[in-house]
């Protein structure tokens, strides 16, 4: 399991040499892959750094992007792809103010710096003072190497970035998403308790609160979802469920899970999208919703299983 830490200092318990990847890491995209690949191959403890809220949302609020992934999904994607360490640096004013060289002295200065990896066109510190060039300068002086990764492009040639992936989402290509991601769209979270009315009609479902700012356009789709390790087929409906619940205000994602019937409440699900059924809409009868969850069931059934 990857581990946390949650202050630049906490590196001193890692074991040497700390290959640090570098980034926001929103959507952990295939460019962020690259980047994440190049630390996870090398010789010692593969570790991520990402700051927490986004910086942009502290320096310039208003032009902040929208979140793709939690917190919590971050590291856990970072973890499947062979980083054992995320360390989530608060970022405030002070941060902000921080000049680039005392940045990275105080990482340096906190473990056995093996390697720090980035993107090339990565920038930190005060006034975006810090690129590449500066920490290649600051290697040479402390001892640690440094790798600079280029862009990732897609099969036409163009840049693979999380403001891609974000566009995207908002029109719900769910095959445009996974190109750029190199894996399928998910969004991951806990299973909570709700009223029971999708078990009372018959067709039981896993409750999840959407965390993530960003995410496809309400509607019904087929899914796949990962249980704790435990793979297993299903149909998901994201929105607002207007023919039975007239006060929600915030989205949710409903799994129903096929030949499932366990209580699963606590427990965590990333649920992967696979293909677009239908858009969300309200029903004139409970009946009628019923009818048409077993069509977008059967619907489901024929595309992923």
């Amino acid at each position: 399991m990857i581990r946390s830490l949650g202050e630049i200092s906490d590196l001193v318990d890692l074991e040497g040499p700390v290959n640090l990847a570098v980034g926001i890491f929103d959507g952990v995209h295939r460019g962020h892959a690259a980047v994440i690949a190049a630390v996870s191959e090398r010789e010692g403890t593969a570790a991520a750094l990402t700051f927490d809220p986004h910086p942009v949302r502290v320096l310039c609020r208003e032009k902040a992007p929208r979140q793709i992934t939690t917190l919590e999904h971050k590291q856990h994607i970072l973890g499947q792809a062979g980083i054992e360490c995320l360390l989530v640096v608060p970022f405030n004013q002070q941060r902000a103010a921080q000049k680039a060289e005392e940045f990275v002295h105080e990482i340096a200065t906190s473990c056995h710096l093996g390697c720090v990896t980035v993107g090339v066109g990565f920038r930190f510190g005060k006034g975006r003072q810090g690129d590449l060039a500066l920490l290649r300068g600051l290697g040479s002086e402390m001892g640690f190497e440094v790798c600079g990764i280029d862009p990732v492009c897609d099969c036409d040639g163009k840049v693979i970035s999380s403001t891609r992936v974000r566009a995207a989402l908002d029109i719900g290509d769910l095959d445009c998403v996974s190109g750029l991601l190199g894996r399928d769209y998910s969004l991951f979270g806990v299973v909570e308790e709700g009223r029971r009315m999708g078990r009372e009609m018959g067709f039981p479902t896993a409750n999840i609160p959407l965390q993530a700012e960003q995410s496809l356009p309400h509607g019904v789709y087929a899914v796949g979802v990962d249980l704790e390790g435990e793979y297993i087929c299903g149909v998901a409906n994201l929105g607002m469920r207007p023919t039975i619940n007239e006060t929600q205000k915030e989205a949710l994602l409903e799994v129903h899970l096929f030949n499932f019937d366990r209580d699963i409440y606590g427990r965590k699900l990333e649920v992967f999208f696979k293909s677009r059924i239908r858009d969300e809409r309200g029903f004139e009868s409970v009946d009628a919703l019923r009818a048409q969850i077993s069509k977008d069931i059967a619907s489901a059934q024929s595309l992923v299983e």
